[in-house]
């Protein structure tokens, strides 16, 4: 079986793990898919595209993403409508995110159709998958990653470039509880920062343990020269409605240009709602948590859609944040985003692809 467009091999698993699936008790993570696809990158053009069974790689020991880090990823999801169709959401801003974070790591760049055809067979295969219950979706993971069997310090030759997916449901189970990170950082001007790399989310662990021995969920990240202004939290971006506006860090080369971030924005204006995008300093963030002008706080992304935090610590004070109501801009722009991802409303903004 072939998808004749690319001429895609497609393996079809003889033995499904769908039943085993438990749909109304999915943990983020845990669950696979049956397939995966893969294309590999040699001899400077991409080949060898297949889907197969999903199941373990055969990787020399001396591959050379393990020893220096050229590895990049994407995650995005797929839904169902009522009828039962599968959407596709702004899958087009993540290939162009993973190329550019491919230019930033001297990684090769994947062709649309290689990205796409393989992504929407993929998905139609595994259709099954997709769960329909409300507030789950069929999480994406597209990765690359250097497979040079060689240890000399230069950008491979070689590389594979994976898609698999899982179904998945909340990633929080309740409001996360954040602290305000002072010490350790994310990422630096002139680093990578602004790229989604395997090293931003390795780097990251370790003072996210601290602060959880601390009973926070997540960090809020500062920049790296003075501490003194947010750039995001945990894996999220980070946004605050303070007085009636939307107001969230700039995209810079230390922050990620996020897919969720885009559409809340996009969806502020079109509700005629006030947007800044600017540098945003620890301190008015503080004030404002003082003097009651900050309705919400939330970290935006792929795996969390929108997260409200309960709380923000800073300097060892614990800052309570308003319970969201249905009224708030909050559940507003996450119940539109959800509409247009399930088709329940027209997409006004051209984002969803039926599959």
């Amino acid at each position: 079986m072939t998808a004749d467009t690319l001429q895609i091999e497609i393996q079809q698993t003889t033995t499904s793990r769908l039943q085993q699936v438990d749909f109304s008790n999915l943990v983020f993570g845990r669950d696979i898919s049956d397939h995966m696809y893969i294309a590999e990158y040699r001899d400077g053009q991409w080949q060898n595209m297949r889907i197969v069974p999903y199941g373990d790689l055969s990787l020399s020991p001396a591959t050379a993403a393990l020893h220096y880090g050229q590895a990049i990823f994407e995650g995005m999801k797929a839904y169902k409508n009522e009828s039962g169709e599968v959407l596709l959401f702004r899958a087009i801003d993540n290939w162009k995110r993973l190329n550019k974070s491919a230019e930033r790591m001297c990684m090769p760049t994947i062709p649309e159709d290689v990205f796409m055809t393989g992504l929407t067979e993929l998905i139609k295969l595994d259709s099954g998958w997709v769960p329909n219950t409300p507030g789950c979706s069929l999480y994406i993971r597209p990765y690359m990653f250097a497979t040079d069997p060689y240890i000399g310090v230069r950008p491979s030759e070689s590389y594979y470039f994976i898609i698999f997916t899982s179904p998945v449901g909340t990633y929080y189970a309740k409001p996360p509880r954040v602290k305000i990170e002072t010490r350790y950082i994310r990422a630096a001007e002139g680093g990578v920062g602004g790229t989604k790399c395997a090293g931003n989310y390795g780097g990251s662990l370790y003072p996210a343990k601290l602060a959880q021995q601390e009973g926070y969920d997540q960090l809020i990240w500062t920049d790296a020269r003075e501490h003194a202004y947010i750039e995001e939290s945990g894996t999220m971006n980070i946004m605050f409605v303070v007085n009636g506006k939307l107001v969230t860090p700039a995209v810079s080369e230390t922050t990620l240009d996020g897919i969720t971030r885009r559409s809340i924005i996009a969806i502020a204006k079109h509700m005629g709602m006030e947007v800044e995008e600017r540098r945003v300093t620890v301190k008015e963030v503080v004030e404002a948590l003082q003097d009651g002008s900050m309705e919400a706080a939330f970290g935006a992304g792929t795996a969390v859609v929108i997260s409200p935090f309960a709380s923000i610590a800073y300097e060892g004070v614990d800052y309570s944040l308003p319970e969201i109501t249905e009224e708030s801009f909050v559940s507003k722009v996450k119940n539109v985003i959800t509409d247009i991802r399930v088709g329940k409303s027209e997409d006004i903004f051209g984002w969803t692809l039926k599959v």
